[in-house]
This record gives C-alpha cells, structure tokens and sequence, in this order.
C-alpha cells in the first residue's frame, strides 16, 4: 500500500477546499507588541499582530518575565517527570493555591493544556458517576465534546445558550439520576457570552453539577479577572471552573478549580494528567505572577475594551459586517474558505496586518470568517491602518458589505444575553 499517497490525497482536498492550514513564521519581540517579525519567503518583515489569544499582551509584562528570570535562576526549568513521578515542583503547588483563590474554590489543577484539562475532567466525572448524564451547549469546545465522548456517560445537546430548551430537556431526567450541564463563558468564535447565572440556576434546580470553560473570559472580566462568573458573582453556583494559562494570562497550561474531594477524583483517576510530564515550573512561575497582577490590576482590561469599542465602532461605520458580539472577540464572517485564506494573504503581504483565517472545523462551513481581539496595546494609529488594509482587500475581492449580506449570516447574528 502506498501510504504517502494515500496521506497526500487528503492534503490536496484540503488545499482545494481552501481549507488547508499554513502557519506564518512569527517572533515578538520583547517590548513591542502588538508587533512582531514575520519571517516571509522574502526575508523578515515587521506585522502587527491583530488576532492573538494573549488578549492583554502580559506574556511580555514586566513581572511575568521577572518571576520567569527568577525561576531560571533558581533551576526552575524542567518539570522532571510526571507529577506523579518527579514532577510536583513547588511553583505548581504555589500556582494551584493561587487559582483556587482567585475563584474562590477550595482546591485547583493544572495540566499542560486547556484542551487536556476539558478532555480529562469531563472523561472522569462522566465515568465515576452512575449512569452520569452529560447536557452539552451545541456549541461547546471540540475539547468538551472529546471529554464528553472518552467518558462513555450519555450525552444531550441542548440549543446554544438556550436555558429554556436546557430546563426541558433537564426536565425530562429523572431528578435522582446523575447529571452535568457542560458549557462556556465566553465563545471563541463568535464572541457570544452565556447567560452563566441563569443557566447555573437552572441547573441547580434539577440537581445537576455544572461545568463551565472560561478559557476566553479568565483574565478578562471580573474584579480580579476570574471570568464571567465571578462578574456575575455567581462563582459559588459553578461545581467546576476550567480555565487556561494561554490566553489572557499569557502563559500556557490549562486548569480547573473546585471542591477538594472533586478535583482530588480528576487528579488521581485522570489518564491525561497521570501520564503527561508536568508543565516547566518556570511556566508555573510566570503564570502566578500574571495571576496576581490582573487580580489587582484593571489598567490592562479597561484599556482593551477600549480598543474593542473602537474597533466595533470602526466596522460598523465601514459597513463591514462584524458579528455583533458583547465580547472582546470581534468576528467578521466571509462565508467562503478561498476567499477568506486570500484576504488574509492580503492582507499579511501587502498591508504587514496578521490575521489568521478561521475554517471548517472550527466553524461550520460556510461560515468561514477571520477573528480580531485587539488588545490594550492597539494605538489608534494601528486600528486606522487595519481599517485602510480591510477596506482595501475587503473590495478588491469583491466582498459583500454588511447591507448586502445581512440575511446570509441572521443565524449568527444574535448576541447572548
């Protein structure tokens, strides 16, 4: 059998699709993001960067860095091993107790990343508990939906963001069986924020356990930056928090927070934690400091919901048709997997703006779009020339503006509440 070829043939369909992924070659500079150097065929060329998940620019933060050199110094490099092994530094402990307090849980865990603390927490919780029933948003993270699947617990989909058909269909399980509502804060790709205390006490009233990913909103709201939760104060309604270190914080890593007994069961029964060597307690290190920073700091969120109230404000007044999203995530549907790869190509080779394009299967197809998160450090002078380049390629491929295509995208268009 010819493999190669074989492996191949399901390259050229992705290419032909438009939906093959190429990633540009990027460094950041200490000190000058949103700037970064791309390493073009041509040689290295400056960009700025207009869709990072490291939403307030704190991987470079004074602090982080400090406790990073500090770390360094002090041999904090590799983990050496498995927690369960070598692995359990110090500096991981340190940063367990400093997330369980910023949600105001009894206990935390981390893992190497957000994708495995979703896999592993939910495969466990829906194989230790009888006959567990898991209620999944339809729009949950494909790291939930693994999760959900390795835990061989039945799973219901309820509509996205939709308490009503959540309580019918909670309504329809027995009240003594066990049951977890699975849903997030705040969604990547469209930027829609779930109504998370409602959705919590619907929950609640049905005697189900709630899970809530607050990947994209850990950082970003809340006094102290604990996410959609802790803004709604109703982190006490929420059995298990997930959140992650590679975002907002600026670091990498995933984690959850909860009841002792709860988070103890993920810790010694989660394969994807037992056998996975610990994240470099240097990474620890940063991860608290950026941690604490934010928990004291709202200097970094005001002036990042500034730049997104700017930008929104300069989108609609251009007529280019945005997702009206309540987030700091600002998504631009396109609607085609070839025409958004070369607006993007646009808009990197001829303007220096990074933007990557979002295909299937991140979004469903047809709804290919490019997503912007500008951060604090966006001047007015830098969204002045995303504006000209968007405009630009925006007409030179002959793009729809937001009146002319309105009714092809009215199914995405409602913002939670």
């Amino acid at each position: 059998m010819d493999y190669d070829s074989i492996f191949q043939h399901r390259l050229n369909g992705l290419k032909r699709d438009g939906a093959y992924r190429s990633f540009a070659e990027l460094e950041r500079p200490a000190g000058k993001y949103p700037h970064a150097v791309w390493h073009s065929p041509g040689g290295p060329r400056e960009v700025v960067i207009w869709c990072s998940n490291d939403y307030l620019g704190m991987g470079h933060h004074p602090a982080v860095q400090r406790a990073m050199r500090d770390a360094i110094d002090a041999g904090a490099t590799g983990a050496g091993g498995t927690r369960n092994i070598a692995g359990t530094h110090h500096l991981h402990v340190q940063l367990e107790r400093t997330i369980a307090s910023l949600h105001n849980k009894p206990a935390a865990l981390t893992f190497t990343s957000g994708y495995a603390a979703n896999l592993t927490t939910l495969a466990v919780l829906g194989s230790l508990l009888p006959g567990c029933v898991i209620l999944s948003d339809a729009d949950n993270h494909n790291s939930m939906i693994e999760g959900i699947r390795r835990s061989g617990a039945a799973k219901v989909i309820f509509k996205h963001n939709d308490m009503d058909d959540l309580g019918r269909k909670l309504t329809a399980l027995p009240r003594d069986q066990a049951k977890i509502v699975v849903f997030e804060s705040v969604y990547s790709m469209s930027g829609a924020i779930a109504p998370v205390r409602e959705m919590a006490a619907v929950a609640k009233r049905h005697g189900a356990l709630t899970y809530l990913d607050e990947v994209h909103a850990v950082g970003m709201y809340g006094r102290r930056g604990g996410g959609i939760a802790q803004m709604h104060e109703t982190e006490r309604d929420i059995d298990v928090l997930q959140g992650t270190l590679g975002k907002a914080f600026g670091l990498a890593g995933g984690y959850i927070a909860g009841n002792e007994a709860l988070v103890d069961c993920v810790r010694s029964f989660g394969h994807g934690f037992i056998f996975s060597t610990a994240p470099p307690p240097v990474i620890a290190a940063g991860a608290r400091a950026s941690i604490e920073h934010l928990a004291r700091s709202n200097v970094e969120r005001e002036a990042q919901q500034k730049n997104v109230a700017a930008l929104k404000a300069a989108l609609r007044e251009a007529g280019i048709p945005a997702l009206p999203s309540p987030s700091h995530i600002v998504p631009i549907v396109v609607g085609d997997a070839v025409k958004v790869k070369r607006l993007t190509d646009l808009l990197l080779h001829d303007y220096g703006t990074y933007v990557q394009p979002i295909n299937h299967p991140t979004v469903p197809r047809g709804m290919e779009r490019i997503r912007l998160t500008p951060g604090p450090f966006h001047t007015p002078d830098l969204l002045e020339h995303l504006m000209t380049a968007l405009n630009s390629a925006w007409r030179e491929l002959a793009l729809p503006y937001a009146h002319q295509n309105v009714s092809r995208i009215t199914p995405m268009l409602q913002p939670a509440t």
